[in-house]
Order: C-alpha cells, then structure tokens, then sequence
C-alpha cells in the first residue's frame, strides 16, 4: 500500500522535457512513478491533482534563512512559493563554525540586517551542531554552504589584514572539518567585512580546499573592484580557474550603475565555459535587491567587527569622513528604503525612503542613518531599486541560470522576492510573457539548483528519489506581493510535500516540520 498517492497531474519531472499525464506515490519519504491502471493501487491519502502541474519541490540556492527559520520553522512566505529546500550560509554570511560564542554573538550582531537577530534559546560552534537545529524541526530541508567570514574570523580575526601561511592553513582545516560535518563547499560575500578582507590568493586557497572534497564556490562577488562590470566576475572566474573548484555566481544581474549591457556579463560566463570551467548563476527575477545597511559603509570603518564600527559612528572625526564618502547604492537616497526596526521609536520609519527619514530628521543621510544604526544596534535592513529590468529575462533565460530568491525576510516592508519569486517566474515569464517554457522553468527551479549544490537525491521526479513535490495551478499560480503591501502570500499552490509529508494542503500550511539538514554526501 502506497502512503501517497497523486493522481490525474500533468507531470514535468524537473529535467527540462514535456510532461506527461500519470500519477505519482509516495511511499515513505521516496517516490515511485506509478505506470498503468491505478484503479487497484490502494493509497492511505489520495491527492486529485487533475488540471494541475506536479513536479519536484523547488531549491533555493540563495537563502537568508539562517536565523529566520530557526525562530518561525513553519517559513510561511518560502512555503506558499513552493520551496522545499533552501541553501543558507550564502553571501559569506554562515553562523559556524564559531570556536569563540563572543564572536558567533558578534557576528548576529554585525549581520542583523541580514538574517535577523531573533531570540533563540541556544548556541552552537560546530556546523555539525548548527545542523542538528534544524534536523525534522522545520518545515523545509536545509543545505548549509560555509561563509568565508566566520572561517577568517577563527583564522586571522576581525581586522583588514594579510593572512599568514600558517592562518591561511588553519582556515583550510577549518573549512575541511566543516565540510566533514557536511557543509556543501565554500561561500564568498565580497562586500561585506570581514569576509571582503580576504584577497584573491587566499580564497584560491580556500577553494582548492573544498574542490578537494567535492565542494563548491559560491559568491557575491567584489563588486567595487576594478570597473565594477566585469572585473568582479573576472576575480571569480580565476579563482575556479587556479582552484580547480566549479563557481556559481549568485545574484547575477546587470546593474542600473552599469554602462554596458547583459550581453557582455553573459559572454564572460560563456567564455568561461569553452575553457572548460564550470560556472553557472542565479538571479531573483525583481530590480528590487536588498541586504544590510551597513554594507554602504567603507571597509575601514568596519575593520575590527562591529564594535569598531559604532565606535566610528559615534565619534565626530568618523562622522565627517563618512558623511564624505559614504554615498547610497542603486539611484539615490530617495529609492533606499529601510525596515526591520525594533525600537518603537523608530516604527514609524518602516518602508520609508533614507531621504524622506533624513528629511523628517532634518539630518544629513548618513547622519540619519548612523544615529538609527547606533538606536537600532545595526540590525536594520534596505531595498533599493538596484536591477536593470529590462535585461533581466536575458539572464533568467540562459540555459546556466538557476532561481535563488535572495529573500530578506526581515521587518515590516521586506523586499518583493521574500514572499514572491517562484510563483512570480511561472506566472509573468511563463505564463503571460511567454519567455520561458514551463519545463525549462521547473528545470531551473529543481533539477539544475540540486545538481549543482551536490544533492543528489532531490530535485527530480523518478523512483527512489525523496518524496518533495509541489502541486500547483498553472493557470493561476501568481506572486500577490507589491511594494506597498510585501507580506502577501502567493497563490495557485495547492500542495507542498516535504520528504512525503504535506506541508500545504489546499493553500493552507499544515503546521507539520519535516524538514531534514542536507549533508554533504549524505543521502536524505
């Protein structure tokens, strides 16, 4: 007798070709392709799925959910799009491994404005540890990449300096026993400190280390340097190139501060793969991008952690050098907007631009900004319009693109792509735009993220492969976020089933946590 079985569905199995009609069982946590009559196949829970698509869950390969997860497991807004797995510890931005609790406790602190600070009730060091906090006790799998900031910060510390040939070893130990514990490779955050401070050389290091195990290279990449077009990814491509180690580039986008175009990103990347690299890409599908305030901060108001940096805001002489060189990200002052305030006196700033707050202060904008990072203890979090829209499709389009939400799920005004990027993708560009056909999109958002994060056991429909399924309305799916009213959930998804049990039934979240800790050549 089958557990689960869905039956009447059109079927895409995630790997890019037509779909076909049948019906799919769940016995357990696996899958199995039921072929012909079903007529005397016995099931405990029938799903109808009759004038719907049934196709694996969907992976995000860019998840701030590190903390967020961990204090709301149900992760409504990821749930309603469809996900069923994420991968965290992206951005350089990971909570272990962390020898010292002073600087695990530091570095919530320095990345509020990321992942949140909430209050949990435990602490942990190891990434082994870290895992076991979400093992059956959330209502998504997690994959867990390792930042580079939390291994440069056990080897080298908080300052901007060179690292040593001994403390470059000792970070490549580090890095190894956090893979061991089951981490799924190395992740960069090139603009954010401390993880920025690290140079080429020895992130080449770092990655000739986790292509040893298999691992991979993901990164944010260094964004100010040389032309801040090409150049960046330039630096990424080398380090794939002299590491051996594949390179996925995240948050791939052509900027509204960039003078060319798509094309010559997308040349890059394809150049790369004639020699023979392994280099793919995601991008969320908004020109809304967000993260930290404090990453428009120079990196020497930042050197020696977070406890520097409010050192540097309060003091007058720091005050003038950075209302001098700080400038805001995207198009102005008047296109940032600010949420996640907790004090409340600062409530009535929620959603509001860093101009109309500056103005309503009748304070210089980095003034403003300073005296609200000092109330707040810098957790506070932005979005800006920062994406060309009009090239967008050109790189969600490209056969090396995966979907990777980059979702802040923080404050009262979070960007769009927290409650809408899956669901937007099937409905805008599949749907009504006709620039992405239905399999190629369910491809991008399954079988190409797992392959490429190593989980080999997720991400197709075919027998023996872990019962994570989505069944939805191709007809009305749609993301219902807007700017002016962001925490709305998406619509169209009728079930969402992790390791074979439903999470969504008829678009309303169960309350069940099946969510498993993905480790690194582990099976489920």
């Amino acid at each position: 007798m089958l557990d689960m079985l869905i039956t009447g569905g059109l079927i895409l199995d995630g790997t890019g070709n037509p779909g076909f009609y049948g019906s799919i069982g769940v016995i357990g946590d696996q899958i199995k392709i039921i072929r012909g009559d079903i007529n005397t196949i016995e099931a405990v829970c029938t799903l109808d799925a009759r004038g719907k698509v049934v196709s694996p869950g969907f992976i995000d390969v860019h998840a701030h959910s590190g903390l967020v997860i961990l204090s709301d497991p149900y992760h409504q807004p990821k749930v309603h799009q469809g996900v069923t797995t994420e991968l965290i510890g992206i951005d350089g931005n990971s909570y272990a491994p962390f020898a010292r609790p002073d600087d695990l406790e530091r570095f919530i602190r320095l990345n509020s404005g990321l992942d949140g600070d909430p209050e949990l009730p435990f602490r942990w060091s190891s990434v082994s540890e870290y895992l076991t906090l979400f093992d059956r006790k959330v209502a998504v799998n997690i994959a867990y990449i390792t930042g580079n900031s939390p291994i440069r910060i056990g080897g080298v510390g908080w300052n901007n300096q060179r690292a040593t040939g001994g403390e470059v070893e000792n970070m490549r130990s580090a890095l190894r026993e956090s893979m061991e514990d089951g981490s799924f490779g190395i992740s960069t955050g090139l603009d954010y400190p401390p993880g920025s401070f690290a140079d080429t050389a020895e992130l080449i290091a770092l990655s000739n280390e986790a292509a040893r195990l298999g691992g991979i290279y993901h990164t944010h990449v260094r964004n100010a340097l040389g032309d801040r077009y090409l150049d960046p990814l330039k630096e990424a491509i080398e380090i794939g190139r002299e590491s051996g180690i594949p390179v996925h580039i995240t948050h791939l986008f052509r900027r509204v501060t960039h003078d060319g175009g798509a094309r010559p990103i997308l040349d890059l990347i394809e150049l790369s793969r004639g020699e023979g690299l392994d280099v793919t890409f995601d991008m969320f599908p908004f020109r809304f991008g967000g993260t930290r305030i404090i990453i428009i901060f120079p990196e020497w108001a930042q050197d020696g952690g977070p406890d520097k940096l409010m050192e540097v805001m309060r003091s007058a002489d720091g005050r003038e050098r950075l209302r001098k060189e700080v400038t805001p990200r995207g198009r102005g002052w008047d296109e940032m907007w600010l949420t996640y305030f907790k004090r409340p006196n600062n409530i009535q700033f929620e959603g509001r631009s860093v101009a109309d707050v500056a103005e309503t202060l009748k304070k210089h904008p980095v003034d403003a900004l300073c005296d609200l990072l000092l109330d707040e203890e810098l957790r506070i979090s932005y979005f800006a319009d920062i994406a060309d829209h009009g090239t967008l499709a050109d790189f969600i389009m490209h056969d090396l693109y995966m979907v990777g939400s980059d979702a802040l799920l923080l404050g009262d005004y979070p960007p769009p792509m927290a409650y809408g990027t899956y669901p937007y993708i099937l409905a805008e560009l599949v749907r009504e735009e006709r620039k992405l056909s239905l399999p190629s999109a369910i491809r991008k958002m399954t079988s190409h993220p797992a392959q490429r994060i190593g989980i080999s056991d997720r991400g197709l429909l075919i027998d023996g492969m872990k019962a994570d399924i989505v069944v939805f309305d191709p007809e009305a799916i749609k993301s219902n976020t807007i700017k002016s009213d962001p925490k709305r959930f998406s619509s169209g998804i009728d079930y969402v089933i992790v390791n074979g049990t439903i999470v969504m039934d008829h678009g309303t979240h169960s309350g069940a946590l099946p969510g498993r800790a993905l480790r690194r050549g582990q099976r489920g």
